[in-house]
């Protein structure tokens, strides 16, 4: 079960100090949330390509030497997550280190001091403003002491900070991929579907908005309608002349999967 950390600070509120390593879409979001925090100090940032943050140079200090970072608190990955274990191992002694990815178990980091986890639940791009107040922090850490500065440091951007272990947030991530990376991809089957006959996408607008609201008040067990449920076998038969082989495959899959409950 997800525990929601608490952000009542009852002790003296003191800065913290973090190095930003990736020059990606979450070291952007990260980066761009901690410069507003008043609690958090960005000490540097580090991309193999410089130029990938460089809209930072007048906001806190560049590198693109590893073995040349700064001293910090925290020292947050926000790279791939094949390059975790290598890239940790070339961090400093004895700091706490923690990376940001969604499926790789804490226990990946191979730096000599303290390991953690802060993770964003939210799909970024750089091209996108998000609202940090609003998105899920997952976090996590091998004691009470380094899960405390943890809390601290996501409180600072979040409302929303859960302390979950490296099993659940595996779990989590699957569940992520189906809500998020799916159901872009049946977004843009719609989108092909619109366009091959001719149809402007945007009609669909409200309903793709009121299927995602509906289920913030209606499990999604009860939100589901549609031909599938109803086991309407002559809408389905229509709907699968329409569509071209993949589209077929996914439809009848899908179909299936609501049939099946």
């Amino acid at each position: 079960m997800l525990s929601i950390a608490s952000n009542n600070f009852n002790i003296f509120v003191y800065m913290i100090s973090v190095v930003i390593i990736g020059g990606g879409n979450v070291a952007f979001h990260l980066t761009k949330a901690f410069l507003s925090s008043k609690n958090v100090v960005v000490c540097q940032l580090y991309a193999r390509n410089i130029s990938s943050i460089s809209e930072f140079q007048h906001q806190t200090s560049l590198t693109d030497n590893i073995h040349m970072l700064d001293d910090a608190d925290v020292y947050i990955l926000a790279i791939s997550d094949d390059a975790i274990p290598d890239v940790s191992q070339l961090l400093p002694k004895e700091k706490l280190v923690v990376h940001t990815s969604g499926s790789v178990a804490m226990n990946a980091l191979e730096n000599t001091g303290r390991k953690g986890i802060f993770y964003p639940l939210q799909s970024f791009s750089k091209t996108k403003d998000v609202d940090f107040k609003e998105i899920p922090l997952c976090i996590e850490a091998e004691n009470d002491t380094d899960l405390h500065v943890l809390e601290r440091l996501a409180s600072e951007i979040s409302e929303k900070v859960y302390h979950i272990t490296s099993d659940q947030r595996s779990k989590l991530h699957v569940a992520a991929v189906f809500v998020n990376n799916f159901t872009n991809h049946m977004y843009k089957i719609g989108n092909d579907i619109c366009k091959n006959y001719d149809v402007p996408f945007d009609v669909l607008f409200p309903l793709i908005k009121e299927t995602a609201a509906k289920i913030e008040s209606l499990d999604p067990s009860l939100a589901q309608t549609g031909p599938a449920k109803r086991n309407d076998q002559e809408t389905i038969e229509r709907h699968l002349s329409l569509l071209n082989s993949n589209q077929k495959d996914i439809y009848k899959l899908i179909t299936k999967s609501i049939q099946n409950g």
